[in-house]
């Protein structure tokens, strides 16, 4: 259970690097600004036409009697809302980190060099478009399995007593997750980690990653909160990939040796630089 604890530190600490790095803060609050803007225009627009096409996709229900017509696609509204609002969270980090690319990246770079005790940062070789390319094709996969737990869940809400409680708090515990894998994918791809070995490192440590992304899955339910907290996410993500992977973390003057057991993990490609040189 100490994971959980270090997991939700290295959520402040990330916070309170962007805190004392202003500029960086400031570049980094744009590409959730884009995308909370586009987010909103698409929620808006499922309210105003939501139940129209609900209405449009349930022709056999014409001629119910009321209140079953009314109470049957006023639950359809709703789950379809739901659902909306899900996938949001669920892709909010995804999009804003494509769309903010170049901006995350040199904040985890920044971050990297100021903990790393000689003052490095691994460097990615790739041109940027087949960097987007990668993030894009990972984040998509990233989606698409988030989307089948959200499906899985939704049906276990169904369940008695089990989907008022325990699915509620399972689903915090999934989201947090997959926004944990977006999050320290910025800091992990820059070193050659492709997705099946972030999966896996991330599952070696899962109450790191849950102290780590679930509270951050509950402020995240709030699109602004989102915005402001992203900067310090990626910072905060970019720490703990370096807990997960062994690598040195200076702190205060000290080097602190990061405890993530990775030997039996596929490594990243040679030619990166090995963790902590």
């Amino acid at each position: 259970m100490r994971d959980l604890g270090v997991g939700f530190q290295y959520l402040l600490k990330g916070q309170r690097w962007v805190a004392r790095h202003g500029k960086q803060y400031g570049f980094g609050l744009l590409p959730g600004l884009i995308t909370l803007v586009l987010y909103a225009a698409a929620l808006v627009a499922l309210a105003l036409w939501g139940q129209d096409a609900v209405t449009w996709a349930t022709p056999f229900a014409d001629d119910w009697s009321s209140p079953w017509l009314g109470l049957f696609r006023g639950f359809l509204t709703a789950v379809l809302f739901a659902h909306a609002l899900l996938l949001a969270v669920v892709t909010f980090t995804a999009v804003t980190l494509l769309i903010g690319q170049p901006f995350y990246e040199s904040l985890s770079e920044k971050v990297d060099r100021d903990v790393s005790p000689d003052g490095h940062a691994p460097e990615s070789d790739l041109p940027l478009w087949r960097e987007l390319w990668i993030s894009g094709r990972d984040s998509l996969r990233i989606v698409v399995r988030a989307a089948l737990w959200g499906v899985l869940l939704f049906a276990c809400g169904f369940i008695p007593v089990i989907g008022q409680t325990a699915v509620p708090v399972l689903g915090f515990f999934v989201t947090g997750f997959f926004l944990t894998e977006e999050l320290t994918a910025v800091a992990l791809q820059r070193r050659g980690v492709d997705l099946r070995t972030r999966l896996g490192l991330l599952r070696s440590r899962k109450t790191l990653v849950w102290g780590f992304g679930t509270p951050l899955a509950a402020a995240f339910l709030v699109p602004v909160v989102a915005v402001f907290l992203m900067p310090g996410a990626v910072a905060g993500a970019t720490l703990m990939a370096r807990e997960l992977l062994g690598e040195e973390i200076q702190e205060g003057g000290s080097a602190v040796e990061g405890d993530g057991d990775v030997s039996s993990l596929p490594q990243p490609p040679s030619g990166w630089p090995a963790p902590g040189r």
